[in-house]
């Protein structure tokens, strides 16, 4: 089925279409369309009708706080893609031109996607780094979409601003929640009003900050800052502190809920729970590794120690106990952990004497002498050794039986 974007409505119309055109469907791109999942569907609507200013009038910014794995990064190229090549006023492209700002590890990933799900020849997508400057997307007229990381973006922000972006996306734009910040006082500077926030990370735990991502990606929304702290934080606070009243608990509750109810328009957030219908029942095995021999030899001399001893008669505080368990638990994963725990603690000058110390002496002495903090083989740990075959074999399955 065509996944076909809602149609304004008449105030909408009035404000947006003075020129009279007609309207058109505004249509996802059916190879992408049916590739979507049921929420990521509702995603993309909800998208698109945040940055045409549907469902707050006279404001284009959104937040999608989906958690990690329901598609974020795709719902957004499928915005991108639409409206890169259709308008629902007389069918007029709606973007020209989208900037994309990720975490420098991210960069390649995003263009991979759009590769991935329009390929090179259909839509050209620049990637900023340390080889591909700013200057060549100014200079070439192929390019719809810029992807740069937060670091290059502010290296490069003259350049940036004197580029006509007609949407911007911010992904992990959890870190925008300091308005006082560079990275987000140079965002704040470019004049594209469509913004989109991409996070995973739940956003309403500090007032503060969520007026800051609010502001962000919807300005003057919530009134200046000092409005926002009386009429909304100070009464909630209030209301969630022991000593609070009946009525400042009943205010607290009642502007929470206006807040929720008021950001609630352009903010959405969906949990594992909308996928686990598309998943098979969650299956877990407990698999018992045995230890390679350099583990062997370590836990037994840790398990020797005068500290473990005291730790399993009760002698020793309950501090100490996590100390042991934190050391046992590195050598479990892999002997290099503890054997950078040892090296770090054989350079701290206050560490002597204490209990994590003293369980580190003598262990030095079993690694080979040509044992570094470079030093790491899959050999070492029977856990890794376990990992590795498990990998190989599940690579060897069909896609489906994965």
């Amino acid at each position: 089925d065509s996944l076909v974007m809602p149609k304004p409505n008449a105030s909408h119309q009035w404000m947006f279409n003075k020129a009279g055109l007609p309207m058109v469907d505004v249509v996802v791109d059916p190879y992408i369309a049916n590739n979507l999942r049921p929420h990521q569907k509702e995603g993309i609507i909800f998208l698109y009708e945040c940055v045409m200013g549907m469902r707050v009038s006279g404001r284009f910014g959104a937040i999608l706080a989906d958690e990690m794995g329901l598609g974020k990064t795709l719902q957004c190229i499928a915005l991108i893609w639409t409206l890169l090549r259709q308008g629902v006023y007389g069918c007029k492209p709606v973007l020209k031109q989208a900037l994309i700002v990720t975490p420098g590890s991210l960069v390649k990933n995003w263009k991979k996607e759009f590769q991935k799900w329009l390929g090179s020849e259909r839509i050209k997508v620049f990637a900023v780094d340390q080889d591909h400057k700013v200057e060549e997307f100014i200079r070439s007229p192929l390019y719809s979409v810029l992807i740069i990381s937060y670091e290059m973006l502010l290296r490069s922000l003259d350049q940036i601003q004197s580029i006509d972006f007609n949407l911007l996306i911010c992904d992990e734009g959890h870190r925008l929640k300091n308005s006082s910040i560079k990275t987000t006082t140079a965002l704040t500077s470019l004049s594209c009003e469509r913004r989109i926030i991409l996070t995973g990370t739940p956003i309403q735990n500090d007032l503060q900050e969520f007026y800051a991502l609010i502001e962000f990606v919807n300005p003057g929304i919530l009134g200046s800052l000092s409005t926002y702290k009386k009429i909304y934080e100070e009464p909630i606070v209030r209301s969630r502190e022991p000593s609070a009243t009946k009525e400042e608990k009943e205010l607290g509750e009642k502007r929470a809920a206006e807040l929720t109810r008021l950001t609630g328009l352009f903010i959405l957030r969906r949990t594992q729970e909308v996928i686990n219908k598309f998943l098979p029942p969650k299956k877990e095995s407990i698999i018992f590794c045995r230890p390679a021999a350099l583990q062997l030899e370590l836990y037994r001399k840790l398990l020797s120690s005068r500290v473990i001893s005291s730790c399993l008669q009760g002698r020793l505080e309950s501090s100490t106990h996590l100390i042991c368990i934190g050391v046992l638990k590195k050598l479990c994963n892999h002997p290099c952990l503890l054997f950078r725990a040892i090296k770090e603690k054989s350079c701290d000058p206050m560490s002597d004497g204490h209990d994590e110390s003293n369980l580190y002496e003598g262990l030095i002495d079993v690694f080979p002498q040509d044992y570094t903090l470079d030093t790491f083989s899959e050999r070492d740990s029977g856990k890794l050794q376990v990992l590795v075959k498990l990998l190989a074999a599940i690579h060897e399955l069909k896609t489906s039986e994965r």
